[in-house]
């Protein structure tokens, strides 16, 4: 979690949930969060299981060149990654795990940059899973907004342990995809030592990374 507008969203989620799994969604205030607003998301599970896009700020809207409310979120990315993502958020809507993703998105003209994207649960109650996210360059890009993203490709998955402060989280178990995570190890258990220190690293064992990562 390396960009500030991730760890200021996790403070915020973190303060809201009092050492609860996760926060009610209807305790998310807008207007506590008014700087971030516009590259936020909630996700909401469909009657499909898909996870769909319930509310994207302007700016995300913009970067992708589209209103992006009710579209698949795994469609953001290229087919190879589409499963993991699909596993990642299964795992934050039923283990309330918080997932940082590094990404490159390519947009029309073929220009790339890096992003981070982190993802956090909210507490439904019979509602449909949802999930609070925001999506961030990590860097400027002047045709950011004009020359919209249509393709990205995971680059590293990390997996957080939400009692402990973001700053301190940059060392928690981290999953690098790059072109050997390709056809030859299309389907690979994640290792997670014994004695990991974090609850929530031991119940990731069952993450797999699945064909994620660049192709030429």
């Amino acid at each position: 979690m390396k960009q500030d507008a991730s760890v200021e969203l996790f403070h915020y989620w973190n303060r809201l949930r009092e050492g609860r799994p996760a926060p009610k969604r209807t305790e998310v205030e807008p207007a506590e969060i008014k700087s971030l607003l516009a590259d936020t998301f909630i996700l909401e599970r469909d009657t499909r299981g898909e996870a769909v896009f319930r509310l994207a700020g302007t700016r995300l809207c913009a970067a992708y060149g589209r209103e992006l409310k009710g579209f698949s979120f795994a469609s953001l990315w290229r087919t190879r990654d589409q499963r993991l993502l699909k596993r990642i958020l299964d795992t934050i809507f039923t283990e309330n795990t918080v997932v940082v993703v590094s990404y490159d998105g390519i947009s029309a003209s073929n220009r790339s940059l890096a992003f981070e994207l982190v993802i956090l649960p909210l507490d439904s109650s019979n509602e449909s899973a949802r999930g609070l996210g925001l999506i961030t360059a990590c860097e400027r890009a002047y045709w950011l907004g004009a020359d919209p993203i249509i393709d990205a490709n995971v680059t590293s998955v990390q997996v957080f342990d939400p009692s402990r402060e973001p700053l301190a989280l940059k060392s928690e178990h981290q999953i690098v995809l790059d072109d050997r995570s390709s056809d030859a190890a299309l389907e690979h258990e994640v290792k997670i030592e014994e004695k990991a220190p974090s609850a929530i690293a031991k119940r990731v064992r069952h993450l797999l990374v699945l064909d994620g990562g660049r192709t030429e």
